[in-house]
């Protein structure tokens, strides 16, 4: 037999180096814990593993667990059934002491059947696509011409739904919104998150019956008046039996449901009612979960009344809302697919941390039970996670600086550290940094020898205040160019500016809400993830090509001077047609809009045009258009 085998596979060393240096990732797993018991080289050096052989995969790869690879494996060897995967996304270490690194797989497993027919193990087998998804993210963020009616739905669906999730002291709060067909449907799903005038926050997750337009109009009436009894009353009875009335009045919102979920921070306690909606998750750190007790009210319109009922929601623990359409996917019975939900969410928060995931546990718990579950059935219906995790205050910044230059970096740096711990987005947090920034700027110059004094703090309305004060007397200057800009931006940046100018110094004070994105997903996004983005670096860089000058890193006070040596340089002293490519740019403060605008000036007294170039939604593009200093946003 072992001849005849030879035979026609051919001798064992030749079949070991070939099955070696396949140029596939193999690998042979046997029984119920998923031993390896085979594993081609390329596999090996992927992993980073060099003794992959006799150990259950869940020991070679523990960060599996969560990702629901070993649920997947566990499947196929249950039902005989052959799966396979297109572009996954996976956290893998390279190695026992690597850090985690997103990769892309495209993957088979088969079963492998012993001579009773009975499944013995399975064979899988992948390809590493971390490339091609990388690149073709590249080609989708670049400029595109779209179609109409893809652009209306996402215009549509962005509008209806918050602009941004409250950023709390002791809440933090996340949310995934995935379109049932982005191509030519909006959705009826919705959520909220409403800080209330008392400190408590308010959770709410509605699904209109239906889709497209009707279904959006109909589900923005009903947003509309659940938040503004919301935000008036913090009553939840109050808010549901206004928005049952108006639910009454439209014949589209009848059948409607909503959960709403009134949390109190401060010790914990949660008011809840579940409008014919499915019960919230709440999920512990350790991962344990359990579902909330249905309160008994019926959709909108049913005229069932809305009965609340209290839990309570530790520091650690996730509390998840959610639509129907995750546990309603195609093959998957309710009941199945409602303890999927439990183990995916579960994973996600216990293994956030040791994973070393960019997102937080609340994130986490948004975005894989939608990135995992519906990437192995697709969907049918409008997807939509709200999570709230409580969690320990943020500790604020409290420093004292010298009046030098370096403060500025040092400001900056601290600043950029507590809006990451509170968990700013980069939009407020950008908007925050510069009017900080312009603030010490004034307060170097005006303290002399004195201390640079900032404090920050975060109120639970989501309202950030930072104060900067020096002891120094305020010295008003004539404009000189574009001087005078600091204080002009400031206010056009944050929400509130206040100076206070005495004897003993000066104290001004800033005011900004502070929000975070949700993900409004299509179904070609669901499998791409959050990809990690290196720090940016706090260095000026200035390089020229192809009549660009292209300007990378932070343009403060501190760098100001390196651009416009920079710029004369390039532009022979304002004699010669450039394009100054700001793309780069992470930082532009006033001292960097004097010097464009004097180069420009330059420039244009000589006849020759300088143009700026500051891509839309990039740090440069929303301090220029503040400014009104004249910009393209297209690198035509």
């Amino acid at each position: 037999m072992a001849d005849d085998l030879v035979s026609r596979v051919g001798d064992t060393d030749t079949v070991v180096r070939t099955f070696d240096e396949m140029p596939v990732m193999v690998i042979g797993l046997d029984g119920p814990d998923h031993v390896v018991t085979a594993a081609s080289g390329l596999y090996r050096r992927f992993i980073g593993v060099d003794d992959p052989i006799g150990r259950p995969v869940r020991d070679v790869l523990p960060e599996l667990r969560g990702q629901h690879l070993v649920e997947l494996l566990d499947r196929v060897r249950e039902t005989g059934i052959a799966e396979a995967g297109g572009e996954w996304r996976v956290l893998l270490r390279r190695g026992r002491d690597a850090a985690p690194e997103e990769v892309f797989l495209d993957f088979a497993v088969e079963p492998r059947r012993g001579r009773d027919g009975a499944v013995a193990g399975l064979i899988a087998s992948a390809v590493d696509v971390t490339a091609r998804v990388r690149e073709r993210r590249a080609a989708m963020a670049a400029p595109a011409e779209r179609e109409p009616a893809h652009d209306l739905v996402r215009s549509l669906q962005r509008h209806l739904l918050p602009a941004g999730l409250p950023v709390l002291p002791t809440v933090q709060v996340a949310a995934s919104y995935l379109l049932a067909d982005a191509a030519d449907a909006a959705g009826g799903d919705w959520f909220d998150a409403v800080p209330l005038f008392d400190g408590r926050v308010a959770l709410v997750v509605g699904d209109v019956v239906g889709h497209g337009m009707a279904a959006s109009a109909t589900m923005g009436q009903l947003r509309a008046v659940l938040l503004d009894r919301l935000d008036g009353t913090g009553d939840a009875g109050l808010a549901l039996a206004a928005l049952d009335r108006t639910a009454r009045r439209l014949s589209d919102a009848r059948a409607a449901t909503v959960c709403v979920a009134v949390l109190d921070p401060a010790d914990g306690s949660l008011v809840y009612c579940t409008a014919g909606h499915p019960p919230p998750l709440l999920i512990a750190p350790d991962g344990s979960t359990r579902y909330l007790p249905m309160t008994g009210a019926g959709p909108l319109g049913a005229g069932a009344g809305f009965p609340m009922r209290r839990d309570r929601v530790e520091v650690g623990e996730v509390l998840l809302l959610y639509s129907d359409g995750i546990v309603e996917r195609p093959g998957r019975a309710p009941a199945a697919a409602t303890v999927e939900l439990t183990q995916v969410a579960g994973a996600a928060v216990a293994d956030w941390e040791r994973l070393g995931s960019v997102l937080s546990a609340a994130e986490r718990a948004c975005a894989h039970p939608v990135e995992l579950l519906v990437r192995a059935t697709g969907h049918t219906d409008d997807i939509t996670l709200l999570a709230a995790q409580r969690v320990a205050p943020a500790e604020d910044v409290r420093v004292e600086l010298p009046a030098e230059p370096a403060t500025l970096r040092a400001v900056r740096q601290a600043l950029a550290g507590w809006l990451a711990r509170v968990g700013a987005g980069s939009a407020a947090a950008s908007a925050v940094q510069h009017a900080v920034g312009e603030l010490v700027t004034n307060a170097v110059e005006h303290s002399g020898t004195g201390p640079v004094r900032v404090r920050t703090g975060l109120g639970g309305d989501g309202v950030a205040e930072i104060e900067v004060a020096d002891a120094g007397r305020w010295r008003d200057r004539p404009p000189e160019g574009a001087r005078g800009l600091g204080l002009t931006m400031t206010a056009e940046l944050v929400d509130e500016l206040r100076v206070e100018r005495t004897e003993t110094g000066t104290t001004a004070t800033v005011r900004h809400r502070l929000t975070r994105p949700a993900r409004l997903l299509t179904a070609d996004e669901v499998a791409s993830g959050v990809p990690r983005r290196p720090p940016p670096s706090d260095r000026l860089g200035l390089a020229r090509h192809d009549g660009r000058v292209v300007v990378t890193g932070p343009v403060d006070a501190r760098t100001a001077a390196e651009l416009d040596v920079g710029l004369r340089r390039h532009t022979s002293g304002g004699t010669r047609s450039v394009t100054v490519d700001l793309s780069g740019v992470t930082h532009l403060a006033s001292a960097g809009v004097s010097v464009l605008h004097v180069a420009v000036a330059r420039n244009a007294a000589n006849d020759v045009p300088l143009r700026i170039y500051a891509p839309a939604g990039s740090v440069a593009q929303h301090v220029l258009a503040v400014v009104a200093l004249d910009h393209s946003t297209s690198e035509g």
